[in-house]
């Protein structure tokens, strides 16, 4: 499964800023609810990310929430919008995410190539190893 996950403050810096926070928000929960991670990259407000969950296991969804959780939870307090209070949300990310599931050994190759490129899109970097938060630097640029 690939994702996009964002912040619901676009302008936002927190996710590389506390990418402490998210490293953590995402090893609690992977020790609880395991998962591999394939390829992953964090931009200031927003991340993609390609997973493998164990076979028979489908719930990606509370894995995002659960790690959205943990991550507000370890934020400062900020300004909560109305519509969070009444769900006891903080406000800092995107309700929803966006899920593609991958079709074929070539989609999956296209979306970890998404994910290393993508700080080169936005103007980050010129080069994908440039980028401190991707896991290109775990492996080596190479799609296993």
């Amino acid at each position: 499964m690939f994702f996009t996950v964002a912040l619901a403050d676009r302008s936002s810096d927190a996710l590389v800023r506390e990418v402490g926070a998210l490293r953590d928000a995402v090893r609690a929960t992977r020790a609880e609810r395991p998962f591999a991670i394939d390829a992953w990259v964090t931009l200031p407000d927003h991340m993609h990310c390609l997973w493998t969950l164990p076979v028979g296991d489908r719930d990606f969804s509370t894995r995002w929430s659960i790690i959205k959780a943990r991550f507000s939870r370890a934020m400062p307090i900020v300004e909560r919008r109305r519509s969070h209070e009444a769900r006891r949300e903080h406000g800092i990310w995107q309700r929803r995410f966006w899920e593609h599931h991958i079709r074929d050994e070539a989609d999956y190759q296209a979306h970890v190539r998404y994910c290393w490129i993508n700080p080169v899109k936005h103007g980050y970097v010129e080069r994908p190893e440039d980028w401190p938060y991707s896991s290109y630097h775990r492996d080596g640029g190479v799609i296993a």
